[in-house]
């Protein structure tokens, strides 16, 4: 078969050969152009030097976006992050949409169906003419821009599909093969990006724990009260996790779990005093020390709480530590907010853990410290009873007898009168070294439970008002024989008798004195109660300075 004749000539890659051209004189061959580099090559280095230029990741994320729609000419850029496990996509970072159009966008794509769906089920380069022509497209949101043209590839971090880089609306026409080796080269350089990022990230939140550990293991360290304790785990504990809350529960006598604290910045309203019922299964693993990890609160069927429906995501760490169980650190995030990673529940666990031993150490700290104040409070005792009291009891022997000799020897009455007057002082004193023997004896953090301690109690906080320690002096075994209305009565009594006194001018010395041996004109046992000062009465003529209250026992 013979070709068709004709001129011929060479043909190249830009366009048809020329025509033949009629015969020249020999003449020396101009050089052939060089050729001209692409005018993408300098933008496409440069992108892919500036997406690495940023170590925080949502800054990387948009840095990605933005460029991979200006390699292509993309009106519209996306690029969604794939959910743990098989939930789609978990966050969704755009470009070329105003804050207008995506306002209007009712619900954002969840990568769960559609185009976006098949990319994610089989992450392989995607490009297409037409998206809406295609049969695997399922339409637009509602307020969503029209779409025509498509060009999706994957993101692997470390072989692992990290999520897929989405380009719509190229301008000029469709996405052409060169646009999508452009965006494979990007969302190469993306993965490397994106996995730098996502390790600072890691290092920086694993730094953020670690101080805020050492945050609390500080502040339960410098004796705070066991309440402020757990909301200073809870508290800290949210802000770290991003949590809506930072609950506190402890077993129960029932066998359940009660929140006993929370922090939540919008309000703790029904949370303290909410139960989890004996018989839940997230109960048995929480009083087992194992850590639930829940994905929605409000519909995972292992809550049984009230307040469940208000929460989304959702950790249970056990405090524990050296074999004892203190309680639970509940971290629950809103509805709709993303779960926790893998990382971040590991970071928490920990923290649980440190706080455990950090409430452990501090409970041990406490005990020490108020046993020590035990111990010191029984030797000031023991030193006032067998030195003090002792020396004082001696002595007053002694003026007793001195005092039977002056009146059989019918001293002067002067003399006499004094020595009583030194016996009866001593006597008083007595008294008051065994009322702060007593006093020495209680808690220091207790509240009293007997009429004696709360007498004294009494006598004790109204001392910076009066100016004064009031004297306390009982008579009689009080704490057996007052009974609690009996001793209701007379607290309520003795609380006004010091206010009275209070607004006395020139009060100096105040004294209460309890007999429980008192007698009733009726001849019935009673207790009297006497409060009497030194002041002045503040012009009325009525008012003592001795008050007595008798009541029946």
């Amino acid at each position: 078969m013979t070709e068709p004749t004709g001129p011929t000539g060479p043909t190249g890659p830009i366009g048809p050969a020329e025509p033949a051209q009629p015969a020249q004189p020999a003449e020396r061959p101009a050089p052939a152009p060089a050729p001209r580099p692409s005018l993408a090559l300098p933008r496409l280095l440069e992108a892919v030097l500036g997406v690495g230029s940023d170590l925080e990741l949502r800054a990387t994320l948009q840095r990605i976006v933005d460029n991979a729609a200006g390699l292509t000419d993309a009106r519209y850029a996306a690029l969604g992050v794939l959910a743990p496990g098989d939930h789609g996509l978990a966050e969704f970072c755009t470009t070329g949409l105003p804050d207008a159009e995506r306002a209007r966008i009712e619900h954002p794509p969840d990568g769960r169906r559609g185009l976006l769906g098949v990319l994610v089920r089989e992450p392989a380069p995607l490009r297409l003419t037409d998206l809406t022509a295609d049969p695997r497209s399922c339409g637009m949101p509602s307020g969503h821009p029209r779409m025509h043209s498509f060009l999706g590839v994957p993101v692997r971090v470390e072989d692992e599909v990290y999520g897929n880089l989405y380009l719509t609306e190229k301008r000029g026409g469709p996405f052409t093969a060169e646009d999508e080796q452009v965006a494979r080269l990007l969302a190469t350089q993306a993965g490397i990006a994106i996995g730098n990022a996502r390790l600072y990230e890691t290092a920086r939140r694993r730094e953020r724990w670690i101080e805020g550990a050492a945050a609390v293991t500080t502040a339960l360290l410098t004796g705070e009260a066991a309440a402020d304790a757990l909301m200073t785990v809870a508290e800290r504990a949210r802000v770290l996790a991003g949590a809506a809350a930072g609950v506190i529960l402890q077993p129960t006598d029932e066998g359940g779990m009660e929140i006993v604290t929370a922090s939540a910045p919008d309000g703790r309203g029904g949370l303290v005093g909410t139960t989890i019922a004996p018989g839940s299964s997230v109960l048995e693993q929480l009083l087992g020390g194992e850590p639930v990890f829940v994905e929605d609160s409000a519909t995972d069927p292992r809550m049984t709480t009230p307040v469940r429906h208000r929460f989304g995501p959702s950790m249970l760490l056990p405090l524990q530590a050296a074999g004892r169980l203190i309680g639970t650190l509940a971290l629950p995030r809103r509805r709709g907010d993303p779960p926790y990673t893998p990382a971040e529940k590991l970071l928490a666990t920990q923290f649980a853990s440190q706080a455990a031993l950090a409430l452990v150490l501090a409970d041990a700290q406490q005990r020490r410290e108020r046993l020590a104040v035990f111990e010191d409070r029984d030797r000031i005792a023991r030193d006032l009873h067998d030195l003090v009291v002792q020396r004082l009891f001696a002595t007053g022997m002694m003026l007793e007898s001195t005092l039977r000799r002056a009146a059989a020897e019918e001293q002067d009455a002067g003399v006499h009168a004094t020595l009583g007057r030194a016996v009866d002082e001593l006597r008083s004193t007595v008294q008051e070294v065994r009322t702060a023997i007593f006093a020495l004896q209680q808690p220091p953090a207790d509240a009293p439970t007997s009429f004696r301690g709360r007498v004294l109690r009494e006598t004790a906080g109204a001392a910076p008002v009066l100016g004064a320690q009031p004297s306390v002096h009982f008579t009689g075994p009080v704490d057996t024989r007052v009974t609690d209305t009996v001793a209701g009565h007379l607290l309520t009594a003795l609380r006004g008798a010091l206010t009275t006194m209070s607004r006395r001018p020139g009060t100096t010395r105040v004294a209460v004195t309890v007999d429980a041996t008192a007698t009733l004109p009726d001849g019935r046992p009673g207790v009297r109660l006497t409060v009497s000062d030194n002041g002045t009465p503040d012009g009325d003529a009525r008012a003592k300075d001795t008050m007595t209250w008798v009541s029946p026992l």
